[in-house]
């Protein structure tokens, strides 16, 4: 288990899509989200993808139990979602402010869709199959763009709402590498 260098947007390998898991619960596969979760856990993220750490594989970890970059945020539980297939169950979108491991020190005003159903497998082959909102919503559409080449920068609709944390919020204490 180790940390492992997170890419920054600009690099190429973020911007490709991701390829299936075939083979389920391996040493490989448990070696790699075990260093996943502890670079997610040091660098304070709800979540990261396999890209993220230049792993072109469609696997991504995600949860919120008191994080100091998202102090209001709702609990989400501790997931592993691999080959994820994501459902809107409406249209209704909302515009919420979003920052990146891979876009450090930056955040913008991304639209997500408020409902939807995401279907996949743990890293032993085992479905789930989970029907969210708010701001668990939140983190699966954004931890799963990045197996699609998709950084929250590109979704953003108005650049005005795209900057540095400590300019935007300078008395939130808002703190981003």
């Amino acid at each position: 288990m180790a940390t492992r260098d997170v890419l920054r947007l600009g690099d190429a390998r973020l911007l490709r899509r991701a390829e299936e898991l075939v083979l389920f619960d391996t040493l490989e596969l448990h070696a790699l989200l075990a260093d996943m979760r502890d670079t997610m856990l040091a660098k304070d993220g709800v979540g990261l993808a396999a890209p993220q750490i230049g792993v072109n594989l469609r696997v991504v970890i995600f949860e919120v139990n008191k994080n100091p970059r998202y102090p209001d945020a709702e609990t989400v539980p501790q997931t592993v979602l691999i080959n994820p297939v994501l459902t809107p169950l409406t249209d209704a979108m909302e515009d919420g402010w979003e920052g990146c491991l891979s876009v450090p020190g930056m955040r913008g005003l991304v639209p997500r869709y408020t409902n939807l159903r995401y279907q996949g497998r743990d890293e032993y082959g085992a479905l789930i199959d989970r029907t969210v909102s708010g701001f668990h919503a939140r983190v699966v559409q954004h931890e799963c763009d990045h197996l699609d080449g998709i950084l929250y920068p590109m979704r953003i609709r108005d650049m005005k709402d795209f900057g540095f944390s400590d300019v935007l919020f300078p008395d939130a204490g808002v703190q981003d590498e």
